[in-house]
C-alpha cells in the first residue's frame, strides 16, 4: 500500500476557465477574467465560453485583450498563480498568433499620432476676437433699444 506524502498533489484533469486564465497571468484577478469571459472575449475550442467551463490540456483558447488577440494551446493546469516563467509554461502561443501580434504592434507603431492631425488646435481668445472682427455678417445679438 503506497501512501502519498503531503507534498505530492494529484495531477489536475480539468479546471475552471477563469481560474486558469488567472493562474496563467492573462488577468490580474479572477473577477477581471470573468468580466471578459462574460463579454465573449474568450473562446475555447472555437466556442464562446462561460467562466465555469472546464479547461483541459490541449484545449485551444482565443483571448482578446484590447487590440491584442492571442491564440494559445493549454499545456498544463495549475491551481496556484506563480511567477511569470512558471505561468508561461502553462500555455504555448501558436505561431500564427505571434506573427499577427507582431504585425499589429508594428502597424500601431507606424500609425500617425492623432494629435498631429490638428494643425492649429482650439482658437485662442485673440483668434476668436479676430474672427469676430473679420466676419461682416456676424453680429452679436442684443436686446437693447439702441440697436433697433
Amino acid at each position: 500500500m503506497s501512501r502519498s506524502t503531503p507534498d505530492e498533489k494529484p495531477a489536475l484533469a480539468a479546471m475552471r476557465l477563469d481560474k486558469w486564465l488567472w493562474a496563467a497571468r492573462f488577468y490580474k484577478t479572477r473577477a477581471l477574467a470573468v468580466d471578459d469571459i462574460d463579454k465573449g472575449r474568450v473562446q475555447v475550442n472555437g466556442q464562446v465560453a462561460k467562466p465555469s467551463r472546464d479547461v483541459r490540456p490541449q484545449d485551444t483558447l482565443v483571448v482578446r485583450q484590447g487590440p491584442v488577440t492571442r491564440t494559445v494551446v493549454v499545456q498544463a493546469l495549475s491551481n496556484l498563480r506563480g511567477p511569470a516563467p512558471v505561468a508561461q509554461a502553462l500555455y504555448a502561443e501558436t505561431a500564427q498568433s505571434i506573427a499577427a501580434r507582431s504585425q499589429a504592434a508594428e502597424a500601431r507603431r507606424l500609425a500617425a499620432e492623432p494629435a498631429l492631425a490638428i494643425v492649429q488646435g482650439r482658437p485662442t481668445k485673440r483668434d476668436r476676437r479676430d474672427l469676430d472682427r473679420t466676419q461682416q455678417g456676424w453680429q452679436r445679438w442684443s436686446a437693447s433699444i439702441d440697436d433697433a
